[in-house]
């Protein structure tokens, strides 16, 4: 079992994954993705467990990447943690429901785009800020976030990577809900499809995710051969320079 800060908690054959590093505002490392993409591979093969609910501690979701951790060892290949993680997910059988409160930045956001259902708290930030860090979309959102949103919208919100709150992200399918209590709308939930046949809601959730589930997958390995080209860019270095010394990027110089 990989050591990470992720806690986990079964009860009424509903796994509780928790994002536990609050001090950071849950930013992702390799050893957290690595945990993630097990527990959900062991979620998957556990009868036991019959729908998963991520969250995060301390009032956030996720920030998305740790920066220091992802320029310490980036992204190589399929192979690396943070792809794993993104497999497990888009091809986890069984419903997948998150709560979301504070920020939700990056993969914060498009995680959201492989969750079955989603609740969002009324302070909740969505971010999903690719360019501003000489990088490109991910997780499969390049494809499912035109969909989902049309795509004057997408454009909008991948390519300004602007913050939108609760109301945006339901306004476009994000999320089903702004609720006062996200973990609790979304253990509501979770424990009631539990209850529910297990194979009728696997097969169910299967038929909805067929027609596009090799295509996602396609688009994630797409998008991760220019995301990680991307990351040795001379832009991608300048941001993540300009975010350690805490200054604005300068992006004039490149064409």
């Amino acid at each position: 079992m990989t050591d990470a800060p992720i806690r986990t908690a079964t009860a009424d054959r509903v796994l509780h994954l928790t994002l536990d590093r609050p001090e950071k505002k849950n930013a992702l490392t390799r050893a957290m993705y690595a945990r993630l993409a097990e527990a959900l591979d062991e979620a998957a093969d556990d009868p036991q467990v019959r729908a998963v609910v991520i969250s995060g501690a301390g009032g956030s979701f996720t920030a998305g990447n740790d920066l220091f951790d992802f320029m310490t060892d980036p992204p190589r290949d399929e192979s690396s943690p943070v792809f794993q993680f993104l497999h497990a997910a888009v091809r986890f059988p069984k419903p997948l429901i998150a709560a979301v409160e504070g920020v939700a930045i990056g993969i914060g956001t498009t995680l959201l785009l492989h969750c079955d259902l989603a609740f969002a708290a009324p302070d909740a930030r969505f971010k999903m800020p690719f360019t501003d860090l000489g990088l490109v979309p991910e997780a499969g959102s390049s494809l499912l976030l035109p969909r989902l949103a049309g795509n004057a919208r997408a454009a909008e919100l991948l390519l300004l990577g602007e913050t939108f709150g609760g109301e945006t992200a339901r306004e476009i399918g994000l999320i089903n809900a702004v609720a006062a209590d996200p973990l609790a709308a979304a253990m509501e939930r979770a424990e009631a499809l539990a209850q529910k046949p297990p194979a009728a809601v696997r097969q169910a959730k299967a038929l909805l995710r067929a027609p596009l589930q090799e295509r996602v997958l396609e688009t994630i390995r797409e998008e991760a051969s220019l995301f990680i080209q991307r990351l040795q860019s001379e832009e991608a270095q300048e941001a993540f320079t300009a975010f350690m010394e805490k200054r604005a990027p300068d992006f004039s110089r490149f064409e």
